[in-house]
């Protein structure tokens, strides 16, 4: 494999096909490259902007490499991909971050193994295969702790609390015998993360720290920056960066920590690739967080991640729709308020279709915006419908 640039008017792969395929896809697309991205679905978010969508399992060894002998360069949008479809992938085409760190990062044992390797904070925690280990591991930890299955988990899935003992057996039914990992619960002031990017020789950026808010698991909304103290700041931002060299990792990451009431930071997940809380670096920052994982991907410079004002994120979720079509009017009717739709075709609750950006002088009058705004899209819809 070259270590030459991949420069524009080449063609990039990305495997994934959701919101944040798309999103690099639009940024991939604007500097010049061709997109092909390859999942099981069909008229996807990243689907709807590429030049080419293929439609295939990731199992299919065969599908995959056909895709990678087409591209330059291959990237992801997501974690959860089979180890043997990134080694696939790496036969034909540069693949960025490499699948090692892939590996490490979509099973939450091998995460934690990591992490503790390199004497990273995080929450104490026991790893368990059995009835027998939860109940150590309840014993050792103290309730209340939460379940956590040790792979395919995000948004909250895969997790159960426990607040006693004798929930153990059915902690244990719930999660089917899959391999998990015991965290003891932590009492946090707030949950913040960094996103950071790594490139090829190795230069480092970051966005600074991001204060988050969810609900139901999910990220509902975004400050940027966040309210931490410049110590705090400072040692995310060194944790980031640890992580990503150690890691090895060209391309995005983001690191997700709780933030203690007494101010100490505990990593609580990574993820290699553009992340949800980094969302406002679209419209916020000089080069957002989809077109550095681009310049990574390809071996070019990264990009300056000055933000431009301060900034909020709310996430537009399925529930939004329940009483009909928000009214897209009303939130335009907020000039500093940008939207973001992802074209998938049905909405549900939980599902993340779409997210707002504001950008104000202070961070609060941006929360105040976007959260005005995003409030718009169902007061007038049901104000339409109380009065038919």
């Amino acid at each position: 494999m070259t270590s030459r640039p991949i420069l524009p008017g080449s063609t990039v792969g990305i495997l994934g096909s959701g919101q944040l395929g798309r999103m690099f896809a639009i940024a991939a697309r604007r500097m010049g490259y061709r997109v092909h991205t390859y999942s099981p679905d069909t008229d996807t978010p990243t689907g709807q902007v590429a030049d080419l969508e293929i439609v295939a399992p990731y199992e299919d060894l065969d599908a995959v490499r056909r895709f990678a002998s087409q591209v330059r360069a291959v990237t992801f949008e997501f974690e959860n991909i089979p180890a043997a479809t990134a080694a696939a992938c790496s036969e034909y085409s540069m693949v960025r971050p490499r699948g090692e760190v892939l590996h490490t990062t979509q099973n939450r044992i091998r995460e934690k193994r990591f992490l503790s390797q390199h004497g990273l904070p995080l929450a104490p925690f026991r790893e368990v295969n059995s009835l027998a280990d939860l109940e150590l591991a309840i014993a050792a930890l103290g309730t209340p702790c939460i379940l956590k299955t040790a792979g395919f988990g995000y948004d909250g899935k895969g997790q159960i609390k426990l607040y006693n003992p004798s929930a153990a057996e059915e902690a244990w039914r719930r999660a089917n015998g899959q391999e998990c990992v015991l965290e003891a619960l932590v009492d946090f002031a707030c949950e913040v993360s960094v996103v950071a990017a790594r490139g090829v020789g190795g230069e480092f950026v970051h966005y600074g720290v991001v204060e988050n808010e969810h609900k139901n698991h999910i990220l509902d909304l975004s400050r940027a920056p966040g309210r931490v103290s410049e110590r705090v700041q400072s040692e995310a931002i060194a944790i980031a960066r640890t992580v990503m060299e150690q890691l090895d990792a060209v391309g995005v990451l983001c690191v997700e920590f709780f933030l203690t009431k007494d101010e100490r930071l505990l990593v609580n997940e990574l993820a290699p690739r553009p992340h949800n809380s980094g969302h406002f670096t679209f419209d916020a920052c000089v080069t957002s967080q989809f077109e550095q994982q681009l310049r990574a991907t390809c071996g070019l410079p990264l990009g300056s991640t000055e933000l431009l004002r301060p900034a909020a994120m709310a996430n537009l979720l399925g529930d939004i729709w329940q009483d009909g079509e928000p009214d897209w009017a009303a939130a335009s009717a907020f000039p500093s308020v940008k939207l973001h739709l992802y074209g998938k075709l049905s909405a549900r609750p939980g599902r993340k279709m779409g997210h707002l950006t504001a950008l104000a002088p202070t961070v609060e009058d941006a929360v105040a915006q976007v959260l005005a705004a995003r409030a718009a899209l169902s007061e007038c819809v049901g104000d339409k419908k109380s009065s038919i």
